[in-house]
Formats: structure tokens, sequence, C-alpha cells
């Protein structure tokens, strides 16, 4: 992060502030012991002088070493947990929250970040885990435990993250009354403005709400997934006896959670603005207390495909399940009683373990509510991605690629809306194109791409869209994409049965002087562009003809389902090709390395979760290959490992976007492989989606991938750095000097490159072109 942004009045925070902070009482880091026993949850050791941070979530020793001294590659001690090492990721956001050199309103967002995630964890991976344990499913995980055991071992986990964000949301509230926003108390408002906020009250939410009473004639209600709740309790003044109702708390889009008196910068929680009132919802009897809850549901609900007559209707079946599906988590406020507690558990068939008690604000994530406010000086400097240089000359595209080669495209420093959305426009409208194809597997409502693909129709071209309906939360939304585009005449199929299609790759057809040719677009991120502006995807245009050949060639399986394995040229597909060729190519590199050559293996991925690659990667450092690993989240390897390990090191990179982007490198004994990929390295991806990773071999783009992963890999950048046992180092200092931050060193880069095109002229030669075009990013 940047030294010197501003915040807290525009004070700016230096490193002893950070130190300071970081060793204090307020900010306690979080941790957890993921083997079985559990152990007590360890401390964070208080920073040495500016050097390094280490945070102990997920701790997990390694066995002794063998006397032979040769590891058992089998042995699951070996591997890390896959839940437990994704756990440890969110500590890592949550990081960026307590770190006070990032701005107030971006560490408020960071804490929100990680309240969606941990909701996104139960109903994903926690909803799994019970559902093997409810089938009396033993199997042992790769790294050898019961579901039963990741279970409470990640609750252990969990409950230590909730208190640490507590701690952490009261700090970040104290200092944000400090800038003039206030979150408050009841009892903290003027009369005035306890008026007002009655007012709003009978005004914007009162017609809003619809009590249900809980009792003997009324049985406990079904409660919605993430849903806010008010378990209410009278006592009627005529007869005196006690009965209940539940409140739901109509958060949405006409009701903020934060509710604004009047306005100014003054804020109450909407469900404190109801418990103030609710005399007026139940006239003519005492409140006797007032208990705020919030459920979370499984969200595993998908059904056999194969079964399936008609694969919407399946799909809009699982949401409709999903709505109903199991209750995995029952937060509530610390002051509930006992009583009111074991009531609710009772009623909602849960143990004691699925409940936790939250100090503070329940469902944290809705503090994103803050971030959306006007204020400037309280975020990071904002961010204008720069249009790619080689499209600034108004060209076409189409020219562009035919003439000076493959177009590398970094996003969010460089803009999807004047790439991506822009080649798909041109295509819409050009005389000589003849078809688009694409998948479609998340968009968003403000993304260009459907109305291009809609306007291509109307112009009389072959559109066809390949959408995957089974994209986790986003179901709903993808079917709605497909009924608008089969209503406009756009051939919709849904993929390959049993596969879910996580390509993403665009074609186009265009008829010119020498023939048809193809046209390209293949990515590591979906086709949306709100997550453009906040992941780092890397995308690729071309015009290689084998390239499109390929691309066709799993488009065709993915419109008929027929013969994943097929001839191809260049491209790596799974579930077909790519895992194998990985592993190839991995083994190649432990060859070269036998022979006397030097091997090296870089990657850059979300997550490291197939146990194949990852023994296959400790077979290539045992052999004395130099492998690096750029791992945002979950990783089961252990790096550093004497004799298991030593020549492999594992760094995560956490900031202002959300890494995103696939890569892998391979020396090859000089000759350099660069692959880009939609696919992570987990089972999932690799053996039941479709997906596809595509060489760079031009030199220009092979170089800028190259600066890529030199900046995010130079021993200067802040970065995590794992350890075996699961422990993860964030490096403050290195030989003394204050490290740098990555994503910032490619924003600077990419101004950089924006500055040295405008100076540019156009210049007709396309080497000349190309290298111009490229120098200011190159020689940086």
């Amino acid at each position: 992060m940047d030294e010197n942004v501003q915040q807290d009045g525009g004070a700016a925070t230096n490193l002893e502030q950070r130190q300071e902070a970081m060793a204090s009482d307020e900010v306690k880091a979080s941790a957890l012991a993921s083997s079985a026993p559990v152990r007590p949850a360890p401390r964070r050791t208080p920073p040495p002088p500016a050097e390094r941070i280490t945070v102990e979530t997920g701790l997990d020793p390694l066995p002794p070493r063998p006397e032979s001294g040769e590891w058992d590659l089998n042995d699951p001690h070996l591997y890390l947990n896959r839940e437990i090492t994704w756990l440890s990721f969110n500590r890592r956001v949550l990081f960026e929250a307590e770190n006070p050199t990032n701005p107030l309103l971006e560490r408020i967002k960071f804490l929100a970040i990680v309240s969606s995630n941990t909701d996104e964890f139960f109903m994903k991976r926690i909803g799994g885990l019970k559902q093997l344990v409810e089938a009396g499913i033993e199997d042992l995980s790769a790294d050898g435990r019961r579901p039963i055991e990741q279970i409470n071992q990640c609750f252990h986990l969990i409950e230590a993250i909730e208190r640490e964000k507590s701690h952490i949301c009261t700090a970040l509230l104290r200092q944000l009354r400090r800038n003039h926003v206030h979150l408050l108390d009841y009892e903290d408002l003027e009369e005035a403005e306890v008026e007002l906020l009655r007012e709003q009250f009978v005004e914007n939410i009162f017609p809003l709400i619809i009590p249900q009473g809980v009792g003997p004639a009324h049985p406990f209600p079904f409660i919605s997934n993430l849903s806010l709740n008010l378990l209410v309790t009278v006592q009627h003044r005529s007869h005196g006896e006690l009965s209940m109702a539940r409140v739901k708390v109509p958060v949405g889009p006409d009701v903020p959670r934060l509710t604004r008196i009047g306005e100014t910068q003054r804020f109450v929680l909407v469900e404190e603005v109801i418990r103030n009132n609710l005399d007026i919802l139940f006239p003519s009897v005492n409140i006797v207390s007032c208990d705020l809850f919030r459920v979370t549901r499984n969200a595993n609900t998908e059904k056999d495909e194969e079964k399936a007559d008609d694969l919407l209707e399946l799909i809009e079946t699982e949401l409709r399940d999903r709505k109903f599906a199991p209750i995995v988590r029952l937060q509530v406020e610390k002051s509930m009683n006992e009583l009111h507690r074991r009531m609710m558990a009772d009623s909602l068939e849960l143990t004691e373990e699925d409940i936790f008690e939250i100090e503070g604000m329940v469902g944290k994530k809705d503090l994103m509510e803050f971030f959306q406010l006007p204020l400037p000086n309280l975020k990071f400097k904002s961010h204008y991605p720069i249009d790619p240089p080689r499209f600034k000359y108004g060209n076409s595209i189409f020219q562009v690629l035919r003439d000076e080669g493959p177009v590398l495209l970094y996003h969010p420093y460089e803009s999807f809306s004047n790439s991506v959305e822009r080649f798909v426009r041109e295509a819409s409208v050009d005389p000589d194109v003849r078809a688009i194809k694409m998948t479609l597997y998340r968009t968003s409502a403000d993304s260009k791409v459907i109305e291009h693909l809609i306007t291509a129709a109307k112009n009389e071209k072959q559109v066809a869209v390949v959408i995957e309906l089974k994209a986790r939360f986003d179901e709903e939304a993808n079917i709605q994409w497909a009924t608008r585009l089969e209503e406009k005449g756009i051939h919709v199929t849904y993929g390959v049965i049993g596969f879910k299609t996580h390509a993403k790759m665009i074609l186009v057809v265009r008829k010119e002087h020498k023939g048809f040719r193809t046209y390209s677009h293949v990515g590591t991120g979906n086709y949306h562009s709100g997550t453009a502006r906040l992941y780092t995807d890397l995308g690729m245009l071309t015009c290689d003809q084998e390239i499109a050949h390929d691309l066709n060639e799993i488009f065709n399986f993915l419109t008929t389902g027929y013969t994943p394995t097929r001839k191809y040229n260049k491209v790596l597909m799974a579930p077909s090709t790519l895992k194998r060729e990985l592993i190839a190519k991995i083994d190649r590199e432990v060859q070269h390395q036998k022979e006397g050559r030097e091997g090296l293996i870089q990657m850059k991925l979300n997550a490291l979760e197939d146990m194949d690659i990852t023994r296959s990667l400790y077979r290539a450092s045992q052999a004395g290959v130099k492998v690096d690993l750029i791992v945002r989240d979950t990783c089961r390897l252990r790096p550093g490992v004497e004799g298991l390990s030593d020549n492999i090191r594992v760094v995560s990179i956490v900031g202002r976007f959300l890494e995103h982007a696939r890569l892998f490198y391979f020396k090859n004994d000089g000759e350099e492989e660069y692959y880009i990929s939609s696919a992570d390295a987990m089972r999932r991806n690799l053996e039941h989606r479709v997906e596809v990773t595509v060489p760079v071999e031009d030199e220009a783009l092979r170089g800028e991938i190259r600066k890529l992963l030199d900046i995010q890999l130079r021993p200067d950048m802040t970065r995590w750095e794992m350890h075996g046992d699961g422990t993860h180092e964030l490096v403050l200092r290195s030989n003394g000097k204050l490290q740098k931050d990555a994503q910032q060193t490619l924003i600077a880069i990419a101004d950089k490159r924006h500055k040295h095109a405008e100076k540019l002229k156009k210049i007709q030669s396309k080497g000349k072109s190309k290298k111009e075009n490229w120098a200011g990013y190159l020689n940086t």
C-alpha cells in the first residue's frame, strides 16, 4: 500500500504508527490450530522492528521427517486443508481492514468483504461438509480429516475471526466519527432526531413490515437466507401473558441498512429504528425484549443433470430449493437470553455449535454502504484504466490485430470497455463480420456486451452464446440473460451436461479478401464490466488461426456435447488435455534439471488444490527445479520444507484489487512457454469444467507477462510469504527499506504507458509501430 495515503482527517500514517496499531490490544490477531485435536488458538507474534508481521491462521505443523529422509508423497500430513487455507486467506483480507496505512473507507470496505466472504463460505463449504456428515460419509480429505473434524476446526477459526472483526469494527467506527460520519445508538440521538426517525419509520418502513406470531397456534415462521430478523417478546396488559413474534427487517433497494438522519452524515441501523418504534407495530402491549438474529442456508442444492429433461427447468428448481435449504448457521446478538436462544435452536433444528454470538453489528457486510458515501479523501485515489495504447489511433481492432499482431490486456489497469466491449461492438456493426460466438459465465447489468450481441443479431449476423446456468449465485441472472438473448434471435445453449463452462472466449468470423478469418479473445476473467474494474485479469486478442481453430473445436463441443478430446493445435483444454499437459510440462522441467539444465516453473493462481499437480510440484522441487507460486487463497502445498519443497516459494498478494489472473510459465531449457488460463489448479476446474488455456507466443506480449511476474515476485514488493506450517508473514521491510506495493507499481506503469502513447505519432510500419507502442511499458 502507498505509505503516503491520507486518512483520519488527512494525517499521513507512517510505518511506526502501523506497528503500534498492529501490536495494540484493540486489533488483536486471530488464529486457529487446524489439526485434530484442536489446539489453543495461537497468537500473532508482535512484529519485530519494522520488518514482518506473522499471521498464524491455520497453523498446521509438519510431522517429523522420516528416519529414511524420504518423504512419502502419499502421506496426507504433507498437504494443507483446503477450507482452513481459504479461511487463512480471508484472515489476510481482514488484515487490510486493520491496516492503518489504508484509507479509512477502504478499511471498512475490506471488513465488509470479509463478512460477505464468510457468508459464502458457510453457504458453499460448510454446507457441503454438513451434507457429508448427515449422509454418514466418513471419507477423509486429502489432508486426512473427516468432515466433522473440518467443520469443528473451521468453526474454531471463524469464531476467532469474528471476535477480531468486532474489535476492528469498533475501532473503525470510532475513527469514522473523527471524520464526522456517525453510526449512532439510539441513546446518543437528540430529541428532534428521534422524532424525525419515527416519521421515517411510519412513512418508509412500517408499510413493509409483516409481523408473524410465534406460539402454539403459530409455528415458527420460515426464515429466509441472510435476512435480518427481530424476535420480539411482548406482555399483554390485560392478562399479563407473554407471547412472541418475528419481525423481518425489510432491508432492500428501498430500505438501506444504514438509515440516514435527514441530510446529515449521522446514521442509525434500520433494525434499531424498528426496535425503538415497536409500540407502533405492537400497540397496547409492553415490549419485554427484542433480539436480532440472522440465518445462513446451505447453497449446495445441485441435482443430477443427466436425469433432467430440461436443464433450464432443473436450475430454476435448484434456485427454489436453495431458498428452503437447511440452515447451517444462526447468528445472534450476544445479549440474547439463554431461553430464547435454546428456543431458536430447537425451532430451526440446530445444535449449540451452529450458533454464533456476534458482538456489535450483525451482518457486517452491509457496512459497504459507508463505502458508497462521496468522501474521496477517505478512499484510495481514483484509478482510471487506460485505453490500450495500440487502440488509440482510430484503426479498427481487426486491422490492428491483422497488421500488428496480438494484444495482451491487463484489467483493471487497462480499460475493459475500450478493449473487450469495443471488440464485440465493432464486430456487431462491421458489414464484413458474419458470425460471433462467445461463452458467458457471469456478466453484469451494466455490461455492454449483451447489447452489442443483440445489435449483431439485428444486423443479421450469426450469433451463438454458451451460457453457464450453474454459475454459483448468478443462476437467476443467467436465466434472465438466456431468455432475453433467445427472444432476440440469438442461438443460446447451456453447455455440456456434467461440466460447467468456465472458459472465457469470443470468436468473430470475418469475410476478408483472402477468405474467412477468425479473430479471438481469450481471458482469465468473466465478461463482467463491474469486476473488470476490481479484479486483476488478463486477456489476449489475436487473429492466430491455429488458436481460432482450437477455440472453434471447443465451441462445437459445447454446443453439441460430442467428443471433448479433439485435435487441438495450441490450446490446452479441460477436461481433456489441460491437466495431463501441465503435469507433463512439470515433469519436463524435472528432466531438464536432471540433465544439468536449470529448471524453472512459475504459476500465478487463485488456488492450488489439485493433489496430482501438488505432488508433481513436490517432485520437481526434490529434483532441484525452482518453483515460484503466486497463490491468492487456497494452497495445499507446504513450501520450504527440507527434502520436500526446499525449492518452492509461495507468496500471496492481497490489496486494492482482487488478484484473479491465472498464468503458467515453464523455462523449458530456454524454449520458454507462457500461458494464460481460465483455470485454477483445482480438481473441479481440471476435471469437471470446460476451461481454456492459451499460449502467448508473441515476444512483446511475453515480455509484458515476464514484467508482471517479475514485479509480483520481486523481493522489494509487499507480499505475504507462506511457510510450510500454513502461516503467512507479511513482509514490511527488506534490507531496511520500506516495501513497495505491486498493484500501485502496475498502476504507475500503466500511467506511464498512457503518457508515452499520447506523445507518439501514428507510425505505419508494423515493426516500429509495435516497438514504439510498448516501449513505455517494457522499459519501465
